[in-house]
């Protein structure tokens, strides 16, 4: 049993910053990959990012690279999102995820873009970006 709560989600001009959290809370996480997915209304959810159990690794979307950053702190359990440059089009409920096995170092970042490599979800967190 694992539970993931979003935080850090708001309203920003574009050109913005915001920083997301995911804490973890129940079985111990540290060991699996954690994803970033979010999804805007009428729109499929997309995969915003990935980060190794180690924070050695991570995995972009060419929509997002050069602007987000993810980092992690399994001393605290949580995992951070840092989104630059946001533009209105980033606008979406952003949700993390743990992955359904421990990392394995030979996936790329098509196979942590699959929803389905995912066990536990959070409920998300608005994130609205004005022009």
């Amino acid at each position: 049993q694992v539970q993931l709560v979003e935080s850090g989600g708001g309203v920003v001009q574009a050109g913005g910053s915001l920083r997301l959290s995911c804490t973890a809370s129940g079985r111990p996480s540290s060991s699996y990959a954690m994803g970033w997915f979010r999804q805007a209304p009428g729109k499929e959810r997309e995969f915003v990012g990935a980060i190794s159990w180690n924070g050695g690794r991570t995995y972009f979307p060419d929509s997002v690279k050069g602007r987000f950053t993810i980092s992690r702190d399994n001393a605290k359990s949580t995992v951070y999102l840092q989104m630059n440059y946001l533009k209105p089009e980033d606008t979406a409920v952003y949700y993390c995820a743990r992955s359904r096995n421990v990392w394995d170092p030979n996936y790329s970042t098509r196979d942590y873009a699959e929803g389905s490599e995912y066990e536990y979800w959070g409920q998300g967190t608005q994130v609205t970006v004005s022009s």
